[in-house]
């Protein structure tokens, strides 16, 4: 008996570190994220809009793809950080460093509340629980304004320099790399989270609850951990919007911020962390496009998207390569699942 435990237990570590272990595709795509500042010089703000949506939508996956916790309210925690970068900002300390964690802080102690009621009821409950906090923060935001500007917003935020260097240009360069340095690092975090012990009891807790607690998994414990995980994520990158526009309305907690996230995983995928990556350039790059070649019709074109990828199934776009040889196709799935340190053989 002991021997079959200990050789599952190698067999969990082992799956763990090629969980952690880097994958070329992953290499790649910061590679080309950190290339896009000089290939790219004038859409630093079109990808500065894409790095703070992908953060956003690591959040969310991180309480839907892992933890199985449905919300339609994700905005409350991402308007507050905003809100809280702002406020902080413009009356205690203008470093938006500072100002993250600040937002971070403000945010985590949301989620820490919230993640209390979210665990009293199902999934429809979960839904109209997190839709009323979004809402209710929402008609705060927009009565409380003397501290808020109301609907106006909140004006007169002065962002200083990054870290007391590196202050924010009108190209938006400087917005774009704080955005993306703030993204990796955030993503790099997650990603030894989600695989952890930690990260696979979550999944096993969004599998089955009752098996989960029959094999001693505290699932409230760790819904509470990861909720308020998740908002502290949201709050960053609400705070990242605030640094790099200045301003901040009512608009950070409205519905549609929710329901865009929503549709950014649907898109990337959930339960896959860069599935919120992909997902956010996808959305955000045929937002920017259609809105500006079919300024009036732009909703409908995204809606007849989500539609065809509804009906197609992600699952056959993802499996565009089997329309090619069998060859190859084993040379992408070579290249795909390499990792540094290891050959092409063992990397299948």
């Amino acid at each position: 008996m002991s021997g079959a435990r200990s050789e599952a237990r190698d067999r969990a570590t082992e799956q763990l570190r090629r969980g952690n272990a880097w994958r070329l595709y992953e290499i790649a795509l910061w590679i080309a994220a950190a290339a896009a500042i000089f290939v790219l010089p004038s859409k630093m703000l079109l990808l500065t809009e894409i790095a703070i949506t992908a953060l956003f939508a690591i959040s969310l996956d991180l309480v839907l793809g892992y933890a199985g916790i449905v919300s339609l309210g994700h905005a409350a925690f991402f308007g507050l950080g905003a809100y809280a970068a702002g406020l902080f900002a413009k009356h205690v300390f203008a470093e938006p460093v500072t100002g993250l964690f600040a937002a971070a802080v403000v945010s985590g102690l949301a989620g820490f509340a919230a993640s209390f009621l979210v665990l009293r009821g199902s999934d429809l409950t979960r839904l109209m629980t997190t839709l009323g906090i979004a809402l209710m923060l929402a008609e705060l935001a927009n009565q409380l304004a003397w501290a808020t500007g109301g609907a106006d917003g909140l004006s007169g935020i002065t962002i200083g320099p990054i870290l007391g260097v590196f202050a924010f240009d009108l190209w938006g360069r400087t917005g774009y790399v704080y955005s993306l340095a703030a993204l990796f690092i955030l993503t790099f975090v997650a990603r030894h989270l989600v695989n952890s012990s930690f990260g696979l009891s979550l999944r096993a807790i969004k599998a089955n609850p009752v098996r989960a607690a029959m094999v001693a998994i505290p699932a409230r414990n760790r819904i509470i951990v990861i909720y308020t995980v998740a908002a502290a994520y949201a709050g960053v990158a609400g705070a990242l919007l605030t640094h790099t526009t200045s301003f901040v309305s009512p608009d950070v907690l409205a519905f549609h911020r929710s329901a865009d996230v929503l549709l950014v995983l649907v898109i990337g995928g959930v339960g896959y962390l860069y599935g919120g990556i992909v997902g956010a350039v996808i959305f955000t790059v045929l937002r920017d496009w259609l809105s500006v070649s079919t300024p009036q019709y732009w909703m409908f074109w995204i809606g007849l998207i989500l539609i065809a990828i509804v009906l197609i199934g992600r699952e056959r776009i993802a499996r565009w390569d089997s329309f090619l040889p069998a060859s190859l196709q084993l040379g992408i799935k070579r290249l795909a699942t390499w990792r540094p340190g290891a050959t092409l053989r063992e990397s299948r």
